[in-house]
C-alpha cells in the first residue's frame, strides 16, 4: 500500500506553506511516522532547490540524483523515495498544497505531464532569477511577525507565484517546448481527473468542446506525444503505481482503472510496456 501523505504546516509557521531544509527532511518525517526512505505518495507540490552536495530520489520509477544548482520539482499525486545524500545536502523544500497558491499560479504548476519531468540545471540569469525569487520567499517565510496574518499571506502567495513562474519558465527552456497552451491546461486537468472512467480522446474531446485533431496538435506541442498516447501513459503510470506498491490483485487493478477485465488490462499493460502486470510487479518489487 502507497502511503499517502497530507500537507502538515509546522505550528507557527504560516497556513499552506513550509520551507524545510533537506538536512532537516528525515527527522521531521520520521516526527511525523513516516518513513522518508520508504515510498510515498504526498498531496501537495514540492520544490526541490539543492544548494550543495548531491541526492539519491526516486519519482515514479526514475532515479534521478540532483546536484548543487538543480531543482526538482515533484508534483502531488507522484510517489517518491528518499535515497542516500538527503541528511548531508545543503538545499531547501518548497512544499505548498495545491489551494494555497491563487488561481493562474495553480494553473501553472500543474500544466506539465506528472510524469515525464526530473531534475533542471538553469545557468546564467535564470538561475540567479530562481535563486532571487526562493531567497525572497524565504525572508519573507520567516519574518512572520512584521506583518498581520493575512498581509504575510497575501505576500507569501505573490512570491510563490514569482518562483513558481520563474521554475515553470526555466523547466519550459531546458525541454525545449513551448509553454503549454489552455487547451492542454484543460486536456492535462480532464485526464487526471478522468483517466480511470475513458481512455478515449474523442470523450475528452466532447467534454472539453474541442475536435480530437485540436486535442493532438495542443498535446504534441507541449508533450511531443499524441492525446491518445498521453492518456494511455497516464493510465499506465497509475497502474504502475499500484502494481509496484500497492497490495491490490491484478484483477482489482483492473477494476479500479476502469478496464473490463484482467484480461483486457493485461493486454493493454502488455502492449505499452512489453511486460504483463504480474512480471512487472515481480521486477519491481526484486522478486
Amino acid at each position: 500500500m502507497i502511503r499517502e501523505l497530507v500537507f502538515r504546516h509546522t505550528a507557527g509557521s504560516p497556513p499552506g506553506l513550509e520551507l524545510v531544509d533537506l538536512a532537516a527532511l528525515a527527522e521531521r518525517a520520521l516526527r511525523h511516522g513516516n518513513d522518508p526512505y520508504a515510498p510515498l505518495r504526498p498531496a501537495f507540490h514540492q520544490l526541490i532547490a539543492v544548494r550543495s552536495g548531491r541526492i539519491g530520489v526516486w519519482v515514479d520509477f526514475a532515479a534521478y540524483e540532483p546536484g548543487a544548482g538543480d531543482w526538482l520539482w515533484i508534483r502531488p499525486g507522484q510517489v517518491q523515495r528518499w535515497g542516500p545524500g538527503l541528511t548531508e545536502a545543503d538545499g531547501v523544500v518548497v512544499a505548498f498544497p495545491p489551494g494555497f497558491p491563487d488561481s493562474a499560479t495553480t494553473a501553472a504548476s500543474v500544466a506539465d505531464p506528472t510524469f515525464a519531468r526530473g531534475p533542471i540545471s538553469p545557468a546564467g540569469p535564470e538561475a540567479e532569477g530562481l535563486r532571487r525569487a526562493l531567497d525572497h520567499l524565504r525572508y519573507e517565510y520567516d519574518s512572520s511577525s512584521q506583518l498581520p496574518l493575512e498581509a504575510h499571506l497575501r505576500a507569501l502567495r505573490h512570491l510563490l507565484a514569482v518562483l513558481v513562474e520563474r521554475l515553470t519558465a526555466a523547466c519550459g527552456s531546458e525541454s525545449g517546448r513551448a509553454v503549454p497552451s489552455e487547451t492542454f491546461r484543460r486536456f492535462h486537468r480532464a485526464v487526471e481527473r478522468d483517466f480511470a472512467a475513458t481512455r478515449r480522446v474523442e470523450d475528452y474531446a466532447a467534454a472539453l468542446g474541442y475536435s480530437r485533431r485540436t486535442l493532438t496538435r495542443a498535446t504534441e506541442a507541449a508533450t511531443g506525444m499524441s492525446a491518445k498516447r498521453y492518456v494511455d501513459e497516464r493510465v499506465v503510470l497509475e497502474a504502475k503505481r499500484e502494481l509496484a506498491h500497492g497490495d491490490l490483485a491484478v484483477g482489482a487493478v483492473a477494476e479500479r482503472l476502469g478496464f473490463a477485465g484482467a484480461g483486457d488490462f493485461t493486454k493493454f499493460f502488455r502492449q505499452r510496456t512489453g511486460a504483463t502486470p504480474t512480471a512487472f510487479r515481480r521486477r519491481a518489487r526484486g522478486a
